[in-house]
């Protein structure tokens, strides 16, 4: 197998993970909470959860999961005062957001990633 087939796979499997994710995550969001969070609950979402997918891909493909807990601990650790911050109404919906989105992520990210090496061990 070629460096050009290794270098297709994964980075066919980082877009699928990040961008095809950002979609499946957020329609998720939506249904388990059609009538919406309210403006400003966790801004940047979407962006942290693209790239806490592409961490989990690429450790996945890197053979490191230990970086998994990593990124895990490093979005628990950023977003908590912003949890903490928020009124007893809120802070339930945010912190539910959270742990569905995070989860969800952390799932389609690890799977990707597991299709992905799966993949390369076929091809090669």
């Amino acid at each position: 197998m070629t460096w050009l087939w290794i270098t297709a796979v994964v980075l066919l499997a980082l877009g699928v993970s990040a961008l095809l994710g950002a979609a499946l995550v957020g329609l998720l969001l939506r249904r388990v909470e059609p009538e919406g969070y309210g403006p400003g609950i966790l801004r940047g979402g979407t962006w942290i959860g693209i790239l806490e997918r592409l961490a989990i891909t690429g450790a996945v493909f890197a053979g490191y999961p230990e970086a998994i807990a990593v990124v895990l601990a490093i979005k628990g650790l950023g977003r908590y005062p912003e949890l903490r911050a928020w009124k007893a109404e809120h802070r339930a919906k945010a912190t539910e957001r959270f742990i569905i989105g995070t989860l969800a992520s952390y799932i389609w990210a690890g799977a990707v990633g597991l299709i992905g090496v799966a993949v390369l061990a076929a091809i090669s």
